[in-house]
């Protein structure tokens, strides 16, 4: 992989993981604030937060598998 390909990688990591902590934290803003009354809510965070996470493990494995490729 190229530098630029990494780099891009590195991007989309970065992007992931602050999409992921935005969940995280309107999770954390349900919990702290809206239960029990907003109890309806809790599975859509919840997933959204799991996808976020995902996308981000999933962006992280692809880019450690660039960086140990290209070394």
């Amino acid at each position: 992989m190229t530098g630029d390909e990494i780099r891009a990688l590195e991007k989309a990591v970065s992007k992931a993981k602050r999409i992921a902590t935005e969940r995280a934290g309107e999770l954390h803003d349900l919990v702290e604030d809206r239960l029990p009354a907003g109890y309806e809510e809790i599975p859509g965070i919840a997933q959204a937060t799991y996808d976020a996470c995902l996308a981000w493990a999933q962006a992280n494995a692809a880019l450690k598998a660039a960086q140990a490729e290209s070394a």
